[in-house]
């Protein structure tokens, strides 16, 4: 089975309140975007005005994006308890 069947097994308890912040400050000056490449689940991207953003929504919550960011950007904890994502092993 390939990794992409296996997380499509996952399943995920959106909570409202996002687990990763971004210091846009930070992100602005940013030259490398580790974070875009970084990410297993491709939750970052720019916006159409050149903003970073992050759907934290779909976060496998590996940590990830947070070990990538060489500046300190992102700020991750995991999600409250009975959210985030629901792994499913088959």
């Amino acid at each position: 089975m390939k990794i992409t069947e296996k997380l499509a097994l996952d399943a995920f308890k959106n909570d409202k309140e996002t687990h990763i912040l971004l210091d846009q400050k930070i992100c602005q000056t940013c030259k490398e975007r580790f974070c875009v490449y970084a990410c297993p689940a491709n939750l970052y991207s720019l916006n159409e005005k050149g903003e970073m953003v992050v759907e934290f929504a779909g976060c496998l919550e590996c940590g990830t994006c947070m070990i990538a960011c060489i500046y300190g950007s992102v700020k991750w904890k995991y999600p409250r308890s009975e959210y985030g994502v629901q792994y499913r092993f088959g």
